[in-house]
């Protein structure tokens, strides 16, 4: 193991320092993904058969709707890798993802490029983040009302996809609403994306029809009596389950106490966090690669499978003051108690809230 680098006077955060240390990990294992993916969501889909089709022991069918539902939790989670690829990196994958995956789902990865403003330093942590909500520092329930969201985000997706999709074509006013306010996947809900001038809207157009068509053929087997109702809500539970496993891994991605004025580079490092113990629930809770929230940060673009061997560079060749070694969070229970207690403390700051709700989307 190399010994820690000597401390850069004044510099805590050494960007470069800790580019040259992972310059060589950027380079991606296509087989790997394609056996990852293949692999999860292939018994993903085996388990939620077997739950939405089982009329056996009631044992059998919670072990598979909880094993379908980490494993389709796992498989979705690549759509955060497709987006970071550069252009021309693993189209096949990309197209296979969506599919297989993303359409069948009504999770196109064109729904999370806003991710992108979440790691646009000029954004991040302010309102016109679509993934940052003051949970550290508002009441607590603020909390309870990003939790609450869960239950309806199944609803909303069938919503869009099926009815808003149609009519959005039918004028450009509402077009362009539906594309700044439900077009992304994102837990602030009152996010507004600014659309690029270079954004794809002939590849929208058909992956938004794509599952608009898979909903309505969909529809159709259980009016015609093909699938039964009941399947219906079996779906619904999984999705919801799913879906709620990643609203919760994500009260561990940072601290959340920003009040929505713009951070320093280091300041959004220092807000974001990497979970290093080794335990079950990491590894379900947080899959390919996100654990390392706070080195993706650092470096958004580096394939998920280098990040154990970057991280385990850094801790050892960093200084010991380095800005990087604060964002190590032993598992997720610290990094919850720690967001709670924060909530908790600043119970008399619900005004805060307010610069969320009343935000100027052109701003930032």
């Amino acid at each position: 193991m190399n010994a820690p680098l000597p401390s850069p006077a004044a510099d805590r955060f050494a960007l470069d320092t800790m580019r040259r240390i992972v310059a060589d990990l950027g380079t991606y294992r296509p087989l790997l993904y394609w056996l990852d993916f293949g692999v999860s969501a292939g018994l993903g889909y085996a388990l939620a058969l077997t739950y939405l089709t089982a009329s056996g022991p009631v044992l059998v069918q919670i072990l598979a709707f909880v094993g379908a539902g980490v494993l389709l939790f796992r498989a979705g989670t690549f759509m955060h890798e497709i987006v970071h690829m550069n252009g021309q990196a693993m189209p096949a994958f990309r197209l296979l993802w969506n599919l297989s995956y993303g359409i069948p789902l009504l999770m196109p990865s064109l729904m999370y490029r806003n991710h992108l403003d979440h790691h646009n330093i000029n954004r991040f942590g302010t309102p016109q983040d679509g993934e940052y909500l003051p949970l550290g520092a508002a009441p607590t329930g603020e909390t309870l009302k990003y939790l609450a969201q869960v239950p309806i985000l199944p609803l909303l997706a069938v919503l869009r996809f099926l009815v808003v999709t149609p009519l959005s074509y039918l004028h450009p006013g509402l077009r362009r609403w539906v594309m700044r306010r439900a077009s992304s996947y994102g837990s602030n809900p009152y996010y507004q994306r600014d659309i690029p001038p270079d954004e794809p809207l002939r590849l929208w157009a058909l992956q938004e029809w794509a599952c608009f068509a898979w909903l309505a053929f969909i529809t159709s087997l259980f009016l015609s009596g093909v699938l039964p109702w009941t399947m219906l809500g079996k779906v619904y539970l999984l999705m919801s389950f799913a879906i709620g496993l990643n609203w919760i891994r994500n009260l561990a991605a940072h601290r959340y106490v920003n009040t929505g004025a713009r951070m320093s580079y280091q300041a959004q490092l220092e807000d974001t966090l990497n979970i290093t113990g080794q335990t079950w629930l990491t590894a379900l809770l947080f899959p390919v690669g996100l654990r390392y929230h706070a080195l993706h940060h650092l470096f958004p673009s580096m394939p998920y499978h280098a990040m154990g061997a970057a991280h385990r560079r850094l801790m050892a060749q960093l200084p010991a003051d380095a800005s990087y070694r604060v964002t190590d969070c032993p598992n997720f229970f610290a990094a919850a108690s720690a967001l709670w207690l924060g909530a908790r403390r600043s119970a008399d700051r619900g005004a805060l809230m307010q610069t969320w709700r009343k935000a100027d989307p052109a701003s930032g």
